[in-house]
């Protein structure tokens, strides 16, 4: 790992955003954070992320934004996080409120005042469609966009994966931007999952924060495992978007043309990644994370939880 990146975290927390979280401020330089709907109401979403960020000490700036999709209803996944979004422990309630509520205002300006950051994107790309749809000079100005969503197969429905699904419009949006962009999608993610073994590394990283997010980790293993043939633990999808960037070498990556289908009657929300072996094809604007080196990661996951204070 060479220079810390520079970055706006956009997320919905859950469980699996709280270690992106966690993660980014122990090795990268965090800008700010902003919040969107997904994996609970926007209310809820921006409530987890405060309490994360006073779990790791950052006084990062926190915006929140969406609190919808751009075309279709809200959904939210509490058949997977819970009601609150973040079930699985007592959680101590957070010490400050969001900054504002204008994260597509916040992401605009700081980009502008801070070319070369990257924006990293765990939830539903609502925010991010926004902010360069309003402004789109903002995809010359990142250095790109490291984002989980989508990949090879789907968990929403059988081809689509639950962030991009949420909001397609969004997402194709974003992957024509013309930015650099870092795809982690569910056929990597699933190959990074917190089994038992890694959740006792979890907590014993640090006497209290660690048995806090041992307990989220818990809960949300029950929901894969009780969901999921052959998984030994939840797959850990968020944070792999800022390992790419931290942690580059952990990854393996090729470069692909990826689509977001918006009409199909079984595939609205379906990355569509061109692995086709042709001399012609559609250029690149994606590079796909591949594999990951999975003990490494939780690794560097329990060097971030034992920063905490």
């Amino acid at each position: 790992m060479s220079q810390r990146p520079r970055v706006i975290l956009d997320c919905d927390p859950g469980h699996d955003d709280a270690f992106a979280i966690i993660v980014a401020a122990k090795f990268a330089d965090v800008l700010g954070v902003t919040t969107v709907a997904g994996n609970a109401p926007l209310e809820l979403t921006t409530r987890n992320a405060r309490i994360i960020l006073d779990l790791c000490g950052s006084r990062a700036p926190l915006h929140s934004g969406a609190n919808r999709p751009l075309v279709q209803p809200p959904v939210f996944a509490d058949y997977v996080h819970g009601k609150s979004g973040m079930d699985g422990a007592v959680l101590p309630e957070p010490s400050r409120p969001a900054d504002s509520p204008h994260a597509i205002d916040f992401i605009i300006d700081t980009v502008r005042a801070n070319e070369g950051l990257w924006l990293v994107p765990t939830g539903p790309l609502t925010n991010i469609a926004l902010a360069l749809t309003r402004a789109p000079d903002l995809a010359k100005r990142i250095a790109g966009i490291s984002l989980m969503g989508g990949g090879r197969l789907g968990n929403r429905t059988p081809t689509a994966e639950f962030n991009i699904w949420l909001d397609p419009e969004a997402a194709a949006t974003v992957f024509m931007c013309g930015a650099p962009i870092t795809m982690a999608g569910l056929h990597l993610t699933h190959e990074f999952q917190a089994s038992p073994a890694r959740i006792a590394a979890v907590e014993a990283a640090h006497p209290r924060v660690g048995s806090l997010l041992a307990g989220l980790l818990r809960f949300f293993s029950k929901s894969y495992v009780d969901r999921h043939v052959g998984f030994v633990g939840p797959a850990m999808h968020d944070v792999c978007a800022v390992l790419a960037l931290t942690h580059p070498t952990l990854f393996t990556t090729s470069q692909k043309f990826v689509g977001i289908d918006l009409h199909g009657n079984h595939t609205r929300g379906m990355t569509v990644i061109d692995d086709r072996q042709l001399v012609q094809r559609p250029a690149a604007n994606a590079t796909v994370l591949e594999r990951i080196d999975a003990d490494a990661g939780f690794a560097a996951i329990c060097e971030a939880v034992a920063a905490c204070p």
